[in-house]
């Protein structure tokens, strides 16, 4: 198992993990991949085994990242905020074609959702039924897999981030000569 998830590459689900080990049931498999887990964490190990994006990843333990990038010399992936914000308005509400994005950001989504299909953060995910026929949009695993998500229901709630507006203060007590 310990070899399956790192040649794997990407997060390999219970159910390759079945396919491959036969005879082994999906109990057996996550409680083993439980125990290296924990194996991994109590020797302070520099990889450890991650659930994302609905499956199990061998991942290198956050705090090496500055010694793994200098070793690879590769730029992590950056996305602009107009790419950050597109990719949270399809996270939070797919599927949607790109008017419906265009409508909530109020400006051209189409280089935000190009360079994310080209990233692999978000893909086509179908065609709405509606005049022309507009391409659906979606995340990919790739999205989970990146912000450390097992699946969608993992995204912070967006109560989080409203802000409650404080009503602005006026001194009502100046009156026109005052202000004068």
């Amino acid at each position: 198992m310990e070899a399956l998830l790192f040649v794997g590459g990407s997060p390999v689900t219970i159910e390759q993990l079945a396919k491959t080990l036969e005879g082994i049931s999906a109990h057996q498999i996550r409680e083993a991949v439980a125990q290296l887990s924990a194996e991994y964490e109590t020797s302070e190990r520099g990889i450890k085994i991650l659930e994302v994006a609905q499956g199990y990843q061998m991942v290198t333990r956050r705090e090496l990242a500055p010694w793994i990038k200098r070793f690879l010399q590769q730029a992590p992936m950056r996305l602009s905020r107009q790419c950050l914000e597109t990719l949270a308005i399809i996270a939070y509400r797919q599927p949607m074609t790109r008017l419906e994005i265009e409508q909530i950001r109020g400006v051209n989504a189409d280089s935000a959702i190009q360079t994310l299909l080209e990233k692999g953060m978000v893909r086509i995910t179908g065609r709405k039924e509606a005049l022309g026929r507009p391409f659906l949009y979606g995340t990919t695993p790739l999205f989970l897999e990146r912000f450390g998500l097992v699946s969608l229901q993992d995204l912070p709630r967006l109560e989080e981030f409203v802000q409650k507006e404080e009503p602005v203060k006026t001194n009502e007590n100046i009156s026109v000569a005052q202000a004068n």
